[in-house]
């Protein structure tokens, strides 16, 4: 069973660019597929991106498209979430999530409801 453990957050300034990691343990990533969510105060938590291990296609919501990049580690236990031009909206706890994925998908799975195994959490505050 995986375990996941995403880097410490930070507080940052609007404008400024922030990479999150998240690292497994108990098992490499080649066969999931990783995604990263947030949860701003007050707020639900909302998907941000996903990527497919295997075959490194990535799926970033669309209204952080062109600001958020996911991407691997050049060992397979690592997921990176880079975040730029970061905006006080962008204040949320991230969440690294895994499920497992057998061959090319054809969906990108935003539901939190599709993933087996998550992280603690790392809270990222965004100043203005």
């Amino acid at each position: 069973q995986v375990q996941l453990v995403e880097s410490a957050g930070r507080s940052v300034q609007a404008g400024d660019s922030l990479r999150l990691s998240c690292e497994a343990s108990g098992g490499p990533f080649s066969s999931y597929m990783v995604a990263w969510f947030r949860q701003a105060p007050g707020k639900e938590r909302e998907f941000v991106a996903t990527i497919n291990w295997a075959d490194g296609s990535a799926y970033v919501t669309h209204s952080l498209e062109g600001r958020f990049t996911i991407s691997r580690g050049s060992a397979n236990n690592t997921v990176y979430l880079q975040m730029n031009t970061l905006k006080p909206e962008d204040t949320a706890v991230y969440y690294c999530a895994a499920r497992r994925q057998y061959g090319t998908p054809t969906v990108y799975y935003t539901s939190e409801d599709f993933y087996d195994y998550w992280g603690q959490g790392t809270r990222v505050t965004v100043s203005p």
